[in-house]
């Protein structure tokens, strides 16, 4: 009425009142009175805000890649923001929609600005791989802006989302790295069944290695029984030395006892044959007739017979005729016979 109204904001709102061109009153959730045809009021929401970004830039080999991410802020300094843009109410107290656009394409230009430089000394796969340092890039820049100072933006965090390059080259990379993928499954395969003749071949010379131990074992054994036998048959054939050595000692004891018995023997038959000769050389001039007389006693009628047998021999010259019949010897064999019995 008569053109004064009440107003009234909410605790997360900034409110600055003009009159006449000066501040009369300002702050935040405050309500009041004015007199409209002389009074202006600014109001700015000072809750945080996220705006999304995107855009594409040039890499280091020339390749396109798209950002895109977001970026939180919130109002630090609403008198400076009020001095850049117009958050001047209209009559039914509503401030210009386009003025956060405004603030919000600043905003996406400056974090572009300070992504650019580094993207185009970035290769396309590093460029993929960094959203975390372009993220960091971009906040380090807006909070070293002067134009974020100026309109007293306060900015609160970067996250890039996604990182990607044109459909074709996108193409061409998961190409690529199937490919790679492929080559290092492959070579795994190749690395393990390489591994696989490895094994087998330290598993076969170790089987050799063991078979030549035991061989060399055997050998060792075999050498050793050899040595032992060589050994037992050196030993036997000193046993054989010794014995034959003691045989021939024994032979050679022998020989000289037989010479010795034969030696004495000899002397013992030169002894018995000089007894002898010197017994019998008293007898040796004696005729044997003396000594058949000597002997007389001893002598049978036989003996007789032969001795007169023998002188009639001698003597046969002179002798004629002499018959001697076998009735005769008979008789005198016969009667011998019985003077013995």
């Amino acid at each position: 009425m008569f053109g004064i109204k009440f107003i009234k904001f909410d605790s997360m709102t900034y409110v600055m009142q003009y009159k006449h061109g000066t501040i009369k009153r300002e702050g935040k959730g405050l309500s009041f009175y004015y007199y409209s045809p002389t009074s202006s009021i600014t109001a700015i929401p000072l809750g945080s805000r996220d705006i999304q970004f995107i855009f594409n830039e040039a890499t280091k080999d020339f390749q396109t890649v798209t950002i895109q991410g977001q970026i939180t802020y919130k109002i630090e300094n609403p008198k400076q923001l009020a001095d850049s843009l117009d958050f001047t109410l209209n009559n039914n107290h509503r401030y210009k929609e386009d003025n956060f656009e405004k603030l919000n394409q600043r905003l996406n230009n400056e974090a572009q600005t300070s992504t650019s430089s580094f993207i185009q000394g970035l290769t396309l796969k590093e460029a993929l791989r960094s959203a975390k340092l372009i993220s960091e890039k971009i906040n380090d820049g807006l909070k070293s802006s002067n134009s974020t100072k100026i309109l007293g933006v306060e900015v609160l965090g970067v996250d890039v989302l996604a990182v990607s390059a044109t459909p074709e080259m996108a193409k061409a990379l998961e190409t690529e790295t199937r490919e790679s993928l492929q080559k290092e499954a492959d070579k795994a395969i190749y690395e393990r069944r390489n591994f696989a003749v490895e094994q087998e071949r330290k598993i076969k010379e170790s089987e050799l290695n063991t078979e030549i131990a035991v061989q060399e074992k055997k050998k060792q054994i075999n050498e050793k029984q050899a040595e032992i036998k060589i050994n037992d048959a050196e030993n036997e054939r000193k046993l054989r030395e010794m014995k034959i050595m003691a045989d021939v000692s024994i032979e050679e004891q022998k020989t000289k006892l037989i010479e010795m018995q034969v030696e004495n023997e000899k002397k013992l038959a030169d002894s018995k044959g000089y007894t002898l000769d010197k017994t019998l050389k008293p007898y040796k001039e004696i005729d044997w007739k003396t000594l058949m007389a000597l002997n007389s006693n001893k002598m049978s009628a036989l003996d007789n017979i032969a001795f007169a047998f023998r002188e009639l021999a001698e003597n046969s010259e002179k002798i004629g005729t002499l018959n001697i019949t076998p009735d005769f010897l008979e008789t005198v064999i016969a009667n011998q016979k019985g003077n013995k019995r």
